[in-house]
């Protein structure tokens, strides 16, 4: 029985021997993890080299081991990239772009290079005086990109010098927010630091874009509309007519259908027939707009959901305003050549100004169950 002990001490001795003799003496700092399967791999090198036998034998171990953690790591770093662009290496991918027409020749570091802002206007040629007029009050500091909706786009460049150097998309009778969805996405806008989405039937007799910028700025607007001449033109909203009492306003405090300021259109509010975005509350409204309603009435009364503080970073600006014509060319765009046309373009709006609202309302609730659950989960 006393052979045991004795056994046991030797075939320690010996099991020290062979460890002393097989791993030299650079790895033993390394022995601790270097012999484990989820080591390093400078660890893992260093065995698969070594000749020694143990060396040899721990060598696939560690070789499975530094494929896993590469792949893993390759795994995380193709969720970081946009997605589609897995298979590519990181250097290489540009996942935004802009609307700036470019060279055909030269080389691309010398092209002009993109401007600070964006107009966008959907258009058609009969209203071809009044869109001229409106892009004049826009400087070399803009990207312009008409959006045509009655199929005429080459007679533009006939009698605008500046057409030729604007972007042109032509779709049949539809409308800016149907193009906006398809065309403005925000990788594709996103160099621009403000994005004008304007219809064509504004008088802009009185107004200034890099002079609307600068008073944009100085308030920390991310949202906001020129507002409305009170003495011509269409209005809808009395929050939206222009104000003498300084460079802007911001709510319709104290005025006769607003009795809650907090509420819209009271405050955090903007039409859309002229509504300027940031860069960033572009992109939330973006995914706001639903790709089957066409005409975007109802976002106008959400917006606000787009920016920080709605009573704060919204703003009708009163030194630079418009005259909203309200000329119903949308409504002609409609199936003309039939008797009763324009009423059934309106009925569609008022339905989807329904739909939108629903829709609303349906993720409104869906987003507080969810919040709901998600706190009585919670120990």
């Amino acid at each position: 029985m006393r052979l045991v002990p004795v056994l046991s001490a030797l075939a320690m001795v010996l099991l020290g021997f062979v460890l002393g003799f097989t791993f030299p003496a650079s790895m033993m700092p390394n022995l601790q993890c270097g012999v484990l399967p989820w080591s390093g791999s400078s660890a893992a090198n260093s065995s698969s080299s070594d000749g020694s036998f143990l060396g040899r034998l721990w060598a696939p171990l560690f070789r499975n081991s530094s494929s896993t953690s590469n792949a893993t790591s390759g795994i995380v770093n193709a969720a970081r990239r946009p997605e589609g662009a897995g298979r590519l290496p990181p250097g290489i991918v540009v996942s935004e772009s802009d609307l700036h027409l470019r060279r055909l020749w030269g080389s691309p570091t010398k092209d002009a290079p993109v401007r600070k802002y964006l107009l966008t206007m959907a258009v058609g040629y009969k209203e071809r005086a009044n869109v001229n007029a409106t892009v004049q009050k826009f400087s070399d500091k803009f990207d312009v990109v008409l959006f045509h909706y009655d199929g005429h786009t080459t007679e533009w460049d006939d009698e605008f010098q500046w057409s030729k150097e604007a972007v042109h998309v032509s779709a049949r009778k539809q409308t800016k927010w149907w193009f906006a969805k398809r065309f403005l996405h925000p990788s594709i806008v996103a160099p621009y630091d403000y994005v004008f989405l304007w219809d064509e039937d504004l008088g802009v007799e009185n107004f200034n874009a890099e002079a609307y910028i600068d008073i944009v700025k100085k308030h920390g607007l991310e949202i906001s509309q020129p507002a409305l001449d009170a003495t011509k033109g269409h209005k809808a909203y009395d929050v939206s007519v222009k104000r003498n009492s300084g460079e802007m306003h911001k709510t319709d405090a104290g005025g006769e259908k607003c009795p809650d300021v907090h509420q819209r259109p009271c405050s955090g509010f903007v039409e859309v027939m002229a509504p300027v975005f940031s860069r960033d509350a572009w992109r939330c409204v973006w995914h706001m707009i639903q790709n089957d309603l066409v005409h975007g009435w109802g976002l106008d009364f959400n917006f606000w959901r787009c920016v920080d503080d709605p009573e704060e970073q919204f703003g009708i600006v009163d030194a630079q305003y418009v005259v909203h014509h309200g000329v119903p060319t949308l409504r002609d765009q409609g199936n003309g050549e039939k008797q009763g046309s324009r009423a059934k373009v309106k009925d569609r709006q008022y339905a989807e100004m329904h739909a939108f609202d629903s829709r609303m309302n349906n993720a409104d609730k869906e987003l507080d169950n969810s919040t709901a659950r998600s706190s009585s989960s919670q120990p």
